[in-house]
């Protein structure tokens, strides 16, 4: 955590893709405010929440994002030479990680936090000066930054595991800032009794225009909610162990998208055959869908990626329709890393999963039931070549060809400055899936000791939590795939996952394919380790990659230690207290010492 000297304020305010100068989400950047003079009325409080959102926007932290959560993973590859230009990310994808790599630096996510800590000490100073700021606009700002500090906090515990944890802004040199590093299980419990204190004085939702047409319409994903807030809450009980309180917010999630899907039908009156169509695919639960009267699919692609604000979105970071005419910032992260129209991308889809998709029977990630018919195989990564490029958010536009048995995906590829994709946090999919997973956690495990009347009971309470699982995870998979009347043929069958190893590795896979190049795999990978108390399923993944030897995979992943991220050599320069992860080396001529 490096030192930063807060005695000047700088209030950099979001562009995060909303077009009214007068937005909150688009406020222009303020020049050096002195502390004293700053802190006066609401306005000032909403520049520096606004510029939290804008640091997350920042293309080092959104990087990290990405880099985190998927480039360790079986998901990717490097894209030949094109790798090269970025030596850092070439070591990572080859497992030679040192604590001088820069993508080990965390910088940008402790700004975030320290702006977030400064809100909280000065608001309720605001609020006692300004009558415009009410106490329910402070109780929303308080839940609001609550939330995006512990987002922030989220990534880190989950990448390096123990980290320095603070809720006190660092406002003056004086400050003790060489924390040591607080044990993840606490961090965890602290984020969880943070956004539990807030939630109730959270924004439940915000106002709509009639015809959706209001640039403030997109507020209800592109800020935080009270949805957002319990989605984080649903994913941190889960990786607690807690699956009542996983499922318990998870719900409230899933019910709040329906309220608000019950109220847009009651304005649209959608026709009955659509109604119809609908219930046998989703069921009740509100996921986007594509226009079910025609054979061409990938409208779904371009409402939850491309345009934004969709309905099953819960929270994400949206960016201007037209940054190369606006002037605001583009999605500069997936431009790199995933490419655009003229930029060769840093990452490609792996052989691995292109294999998959080719493959006629036995598949690991995609099901064998659904055939060529998942959108995803097409919407995720393009596997027409040998190193298959990723499509989704580089692509502003995916239509699947679905006429014959072997549907066919033309591509539109954001120009190079012009990527506005989203970035999403949350969506509902990901919510029903963490569902899903706790349900299998729940269940009961039979084995050899156990007699036959013990499997009996176990069978009867797996039941429910069994067909639960099944409809969450199978309506997925239903949205996905390229049909517009399904068939059993077409769709999978409870049978085929009716025990609780069978439904456990469905659900799992289904997360994979469904949130494939989010920044969800290697945190998912983790959670799975963490839980089993073993690292087999990371080095069962890792050992799909072309690019790392299967004999190192073995060995280097025998230790849990192994799986987190070494800290950068930078931070333990400044801050003495933390301890060096010992999986990673410092990738220094010779090794790095600690001065008292």
């Amino acid at each position: 955590m490096k030192k930063n000297y807060y005695h000047i304020i700088c209030a950099i305010c979001v562009i995060c893709g909303f077009s009214s100068c007068a937005d909150f989400l688009e406020i222009k950047p303020q020049s050096e405010i002195i502390l004293e003079d700053f802190w006066n009325e609401k306005a000032d409080v909403d520049n520096v929440v606004a510029g939290c959102y804008s640091l997350l926007q920042d293309d080092g932290v959104r990087r990290r994002m990405m880099i985190w959560g998927e480039a360790r993973s079986e998901n990717v590859m490097a894209n030949g030479v094109a790798i090269n230009g970025d030596v850092d990310l070439h070591n990572i994808l080859k497992e030679n990680i040192t604590a001088m790599n820069k993508y080990t630096t965390w910088n940008g996510f402790y700004d975030v936090i320290n702006r977030c800590n400064t809100v909280l000490k000065y608001a309720p100073e605001v609020a006692a000066k300004d009558p415009a700021y009410t106490t329910g606009d402070l109780n929303a700002t308080i839940a609001e930054v609550t939330a995006l500090r512990s987002l922030c906090y989220f990534y880190l515990i989950r990448a390096f595991r123990d980290v320095p944890f603070s809720r006190e802004a660092f406002t003056d040199d004086n400050q003790t800032m060489d924390l040591p590093a607080t044990p993840f299980g606490t961090v965890l419990d602290y984020l969880i009794e943070d956004l539990e204190a807030v939630q109730d004085g959270a924004v439940k939702r915000y106002p709509e225009s009639e015809n959706g047409s209001s640039d403030k319409d997109r507020y209800q994903t592109g800020r935080i909610t009270q949805d957002a807030i319990h989605a984080m809450l649903c994913e941190l009980y889960l990786w607690k162990g807690d699956y009542d309180n996983c499922i318990r917010y998870a719900d409230l999630v899933i019910k709040s998208k329906q309220d608000m899907e019950e109220e847009k039908e009651q304005r649209r009156r959608s026709s009955a055959e659509t109604k119809a169509l609908l219930k046998v695919r989703l069921g009740d639960y509100p996921l986007v869908y594509d226009n079910l009267t025609s054979t061409t699919f990938g409208e779904a692609y371009r409402e939850i990626f491309a345009t934004g604000s969709s309905k099953e979105t819960v929270f994400e970071l949206s960016y201007d329709k037209s940054p190369s005419s606006s002037g605001l910032p583009a999605n500069s992260a997936v431009v790199s890393l995933y490419g655009g129209s003229t930029r060769t991308p840093l990452l490609v889809g792996s052989k691995y999963l292109k294999e998959d998709i080719e493959a006629t029977s036995q598949r690991t990630v995609y099901e064998d039931a659904n055939k060529k018919l998942d959108a995803r195989m097409y919407t995720n990564c393009d596997a027409t070549s040998d190193a298959p490029r990723i499509r989704k958010m580089a692509s502003s536009r995916i239509s699947i060809n679905a006429s014959t048995s072997s549907p066919v995906a033309t591509y539109t590829t954001y120009a190079d400055n012009n990527n506005s994709s989203s970035w999403i946090f949350y969506r509902l999919p990901d919510i029903m899936l963490m569902k899903a997973e706790a349900l299998c956690e729940k269940m009961r495990s039979t084995n050899e000791e156990t007699t036959a009347e013990e499997d009996s009971i176990i069978a009867a309470y797996n039941k429910p939590l069994l067909e639960k699982a099944f409809e969450l995870a199978n309506v997925v998979n239903k949205r996905s795939i390229c049909k517009k009347d399904l068939t059993g043929a077409d769709t999978l069958q409870f049978a085929n996952y009716a025990s609780k190893d069978l439904m456990t590795k469905f659900v799992k896979r289904e997360r994979q394919r469904e949130l494939m190049y989010e920044g969800k795999r290697w945190f998912d990978l983790v959670r799975y380790s963490l839980r089993a108390g073993n690292t087999d399923e990371v080095i069962e993944a890792v050992g799909h990659r072309e690019d790392v030897n299967k004999g190192f995979v073995q060995n280097f992943f025998k230790k849990m230690d192994a799986i987190f991220w070494p800290y950068n050599i930078d931070e333990m320069k400044v801050n003495r207290n933390l301890v060096p992860n010992p999986s990673f080396s410092s990738g220094e001529n010779s090794s790095y010492e600690k001065t008292n």
